[in-house]
């Protein structure tokens, strides 16, 4: 990652950000933009008629000229390039008909580009600028919403809410796809068209699944031509088997394993969707059959898994590419397991950062899987990452207000939020800072790194005379800009909803097809949302600081407290010292906990309250930490927790790094804590050396298995040693090889700029 000076403060270009320009190749000569052109074309011919079709054209214009060319090692088509002007789905700020600013910005200010190249970048920029749909969901803001979100970047300045525009998350049906096939598929879709009268959504649909034919016959003309030129015996043989399953699933369902891994992995790719659900149900029962009739050795099919991983990391999402393996709720359980544990094998293998492999585990697993799990986890891949049903399924079902049965298809997606498989979504479309919310209750509503006013006036300091007192503040506060951002992922859902049915999504999703309807304009079950929360921890420990040394011990008056944050502690040592001695979450401390607890239920409850004022059916928190601990840090200034300015919020639901004192055991006793039941995903990320798992691997399960029990409901596992870390900072070229949990994602360490680096090494090692 890389910086840049702002002000006072480095601006931290996000993670997602820095890997993206890196592969624009803006000083390219000559970019081919004729892709994004023929796409522009098509848009602005058919703008103006139904969006199902205008869709199903414009994809047409995108593929398969956004696919690549199977290369040497494939042993599945389906590589793809990003294009500045597509219609997408997985990323932020990138929903329905989407454009990369910087990408075309680079190429029209770029000298090494044609004449013809950088007018025609520069042409795009003009139309996009009005038409892309993240765009006009911000021009749809009222002035009550723009008021409280005046920016849309979490990079660029302070704030308490920020934006997010997008819509990913969605788990598709593969199953469903796998059992019908394409022409199932179409069958489906020609019966609901018979019994509807909205042609139009399920004529959209048919020519979608005609483009997907076309996909499949643009890569089985391409692998029959290169096995031609193809001198290798072995892989000119790969290469026609490749093509022969491409054009057999073009005709019939998938009856070999192969052909259902191609036939999902192209239908991800043009939907957009980069998150897999639970692939040991859908594709468990083809792997059995292929080994029960000796089609195919496991050896076999550990190649097929670890070639699909490794196009899974070709799409560098980060944040996404979730798998589910185990869990309650599947059919033909074994079978499943046989394909979980040759799923952790490629992970194992494939040392990339994609796909995030998750197991889901409860009492009475196959206790091979877990012990698989450890396993891997011992060798520093950070997958898979443990999710525990005994207590998620009750918690998603009283989370969620769904069924048990519905709540069994539980799935993590992204950073560790959870929906419904094919049943619902709940994109994290929002972001609030909790630290920040207390920053500005303590100014009466300003910003002091500002001195803007961002937020309500709740009382000059004089007026908190007890704890309850700034407590209430606090929650008023909290509450002013929760109610915005329920109202501004309703108002999202509402403007992509009319913009875009998403066919491929919705053909996929249950409900869609049944109602006639869109995926985000009434068609699937459940259309939730959620939040994002940063800041929890730093939070709780400072309103207990605040509340033991202001109001009980009354060391200090809270006018004089808020003085010293805002000179960030200088001259004030003793004041940060007894500060940071106040009792500190994550260390099983009766108090500690008791705060944190106390702030994860009312604000858990206040975010839950908002389905009622709104037309979604949830509305609820994530506690899902990425790398934006450690950017909203930037602009958060000094707490009450000691912390000082500019520096990372703790991570997730997890202790600032190095405040857990009392051992691992004292740890897991207060991360189990927090309830579960009112909130959609929380990260847990644990840091531990490689000894817990190879010298002490009883013990480690006994913490494990107690945890658990007790409450835990997941754990993100680094197995890393400090003088590793520390030496991949001096000698980066040399250790590439590492892994760490940054939050609700992976990352190879050295990619990570400094800052971040340094919080992750600030994090307890056990």
């Amino acid at each position: 990652m890389e910086t840049t000076k702002v002000g006072n403060h480095q601006k931290v270009k996000s993670f997602t950000e820095t890997y993206r320009e890196q592969e624009k190749h803006h000083n390219k000569t000559n970019v081919d933009l004729a892709t994004e052109i023929r796409f522009t074309e098509v848009y602005r011919q058919n703008k103006h008629k139904h969006p199902a079709i205008r869709e199903a054209l414009c994809l047409r214009a995108q593929y398969p000229a956004s696919f690549q060319t199977i290369q040497h090692h494939d042993l599945f088509v389906g590589r793809f390039e990003r294009k500045a002007v597509r219609f997408t789905q997985h990323a932020c700020d990138e929903l329905a008909y989407s454009v990369d600013e910087k990408m075309l910005e680079g190429i029209a200010s770029n000298p090494n580009q044609s004449e013809e190249n950088r007018e025609s970048a520069k042409e795009l920029l003009a139309f996009w600028k009005h038409e892309n749909t993240a765009g006009k969901v911000r021009s749809a803001y009222p002035a009550s919403m723009t008021e409280v979100i005046p920016s849309d970047s979490w990079m660029d300045e302070p704030g308490i809410v920020f934006p997010l525009y997008r819509m990913c998350g969605a788990n598709l049906h593969f199953d469903k796809l796998l059992q019908l096939g394409i022409p199932g598929l179409k069958n489906e879709v020609t019966n609901y068209k018979k019994q509807h009268n909205n042609n139009d959504l399920y004529d959209g649909m048919l020519m979608a699944l005609d483009l997907l034919e076309d996909v499949c016959q643009f890569y089985a003309k391409q692998t029959e031509q290169l096995s031609r030129e193809e001198e290798n015996l072995e892989r000119k043989r790969e290469l026609l088997e490749i093509s022969s399953v491409l054009q057999s699933i073009t005709q019939t369902k998938p009856s070999t394993l192969r052909e259902a891994i191609q036939l999902f992995w192209l239908y991800s790719l043009v939907s957009g969707v980069r998150n897999y659900g639970r692939m040991d149900v859908y594709l468990g029962d083809f792997l059995k059959a292929d080994l029960d009739s000796k089609r195919i050795t496991e050896k076999t099919a550990i190649r097929y898994l670890q070639s699909l991983w490794q196009l899974i990391a070709t799409t560098k999402t980060v944040f996404e590419s979730r798998i589910i393996i185990g869990g309650k709720g599947r059919r033909n359980e074994s079978n499943a397991d046989t394909f979980a544990l040759l799923a952790m094998e490629a992970t194992r293998t494939v040392k990339e950062i994609e796909p995030q492999l998750s197991l889901r585990c409860f009492e009475g697993m196959n206790l091979a899987l877990f012990e698989k799990a450890l396993d891997v986890l011992s060798e520093g891949r950070t997958y898979p990452i443990l999710y525990n049903d005994d207590i998620n399924i009750n918690a998603v079902q009283h989370a969620f207000n769904i069924s048990r049965s519905e709540a069994e298809q539980y799935v993590p997606f992204g950073c560790g939020e959870y929906i419904i498989d094919h049943k619902s979504m709940g994109t994290p479309s929002g972001v609030i800072n909790l630290q920040k919310v207390l920053e500005i209750t303590l100014h009466n509503g300003n910003d002091p790194m500002t001195g803007k006013r961002i937020g309500l006036k709740t009382g000059e300091l004089s007026t908190f005379e007890t704890f309850e007192d700034l407590w209430k503040a606090y929650m008023t506060q909290a509450e002013h800009a929760i109610k915005v951002m329920a109202e501004q992922e309703e108002l999202e859902y509402k403007v992509v909803g009319k913009e875009a049915p998403y066919l491929f999504t919705s053909m996929l999703y249950d409900g869609c097809l049944e109602r006639g309807k869109g995926i985000f304009e009434g068609g699937i079950p459940y259309l939730g949302g959620t939040l994002e929360t940063y800041g929890n921890t730093n939070t709780a420990d400072s309103l207990l600081a605040i509340k033991e040394l202001v109001y009980r011990q009354k060391k200090l008056s809270l006018e004089e407290l808020v003085t010293i944050l805002d000179q960030d502690f200088v001259g004030y040592e003793q004041v940060r010292r007894d500060l940071l001695n106040v009792p500190k979450y994550g260390n099983d401390d009766e108090f500690a906990d008791e705060m944190a607890q106390h702030l994860h239920k009312a604000i858990c409850s206040k975010i839950r309250e908002q389905n009622q004022k709104t037309t979604l059916h949830s509305y609820l928190v994530v506690i899902i930490n990425n790398q934006a601990n450690t950017l909203l840090g930037r602009w958060t200034s000094a707490s009450a927790d000691g912390r000082r300015s500019g520096t990372p919020l703790a991570n997730g639901n997890t202790p600032s790094g190095g405040n857990d004192k009392k051992g691992m055991t004292a740890l897991l006793n207060s991360l189990a804590k927090l309830n579960p039941s009112i909130h959609a995903g929380a990260v847990q990320n644990l840091k531990c050396s490689r000894d817990l798992f190879t010298e002490h691997r009883e013990q480690l399960k006994v913490l494990l298995d107690t945890y658990f029990a007790k409450g835990g409901t997941q754990a993100m596992i680094t197995v890393v040693s400090r003088d590793e870390l520390e030496q991949a900072m001096l000698t980066p070229e040399k250790y590439g090889h590492i892994f760490v949990r940054v939050g609700g994602f992976s990352a190879r360490f050295v990619e990570l700029s400094r800052d971040v680096q340094l919080e992750i090494l600030s994090r307890t090692l056990y």
